[in-house]
């Protein structure tokens, strides 16, 4: 198995947890999006959608992080992510996709390089359009939580999708200088998460191409 990937990238991160979790090892590529490393003609070819995360198990090439993750769980249910009750299912879901389709969309690099480089917003309003997407969406994710999560983790005892998605963008909104003091939910699974190997394992500052 081989993933590509870029150490401080959100998507790659996502997988690296999964990846841990389950115990499987792979061969780590770097990918540096920010020398557009990911538009790269023989990347693309392998991966279509032009960015990271990009995972190879044998025949399998499959980019987007969760059509990765979702196809990890099939292959390699345990233990299990995406739980298989229908309403368990729906509910780490609902949060992991408040996430990855409402949060992390709108803050990307490649968003927040298209407000300076071509509309050219000043640092600060950058700054502020990111840590107004960030407050808007943990403020949804502490909400979802505080109505239907339960234990150290987002829902129970055990890691799920939704603490795969949460952890990375966490880590980006204290990396910007976020604020993140309000949603107390958030936060406590965050820091249990960061007291477990496996998220230990899959950090930004532990990967080969770290710098």
């Amino acid at each position: 198995m081989e993933l590509y990937s870029f150490f401080n990238s959100s998507t790659s991160y996502r997988v690296r947890i999964a990846l841990a979790l389950k115990g499987l090892a792979y061969e780590y590529h770097g990918v540096n999006i920010r020398k557009l490393e990911h538009r790269a003609a023989d990347y693309v070819a392998r991966n279509p959608s032009a960015n990271v995360p990009l995972l190879v198990d044998g025949e399998v090439q499959l980019g987007q992080s969760l059509a990765i993750l979702d196809y990890l769980d099939a292959t390699y249910p345990e233990p299990r992510l995406i739980p298989q009750d229908t309403m368990q299912r729906a509910r780490v879901l609902e949060v992991a996709l408040a996430i990855a389709c409402d949060i992390h969309p709108v803050n990307n690099l490649r968003i927040l390089k298209y407000l300076t480089d071509v509309i050219g917003v000043t640092e600060e309003q950058k700054k502020a359009w990111y840590d107004h997407w960030i407050q808007d969406g943990l403020a949804a994710v502490e909400r979802l939580l505080q109505a239907h999560g339960s234990g150290p983790y987002c829902f129970g005892d055990a890691p799920t999708l939704a603490d795969c998605c949460l952890v990375p963008q966490v880590g980006n909104a204290l990396r910007m200088g976020c604020d993140t003091s309000a949603y107390a939910r958030v936060m406590a699974v965050y820091e249990y998460c960061q007291q477990q190997p496996a998220f230990q394992q899959a950090v930004p500052a532990k990967q080969p191409d770290y710098s």
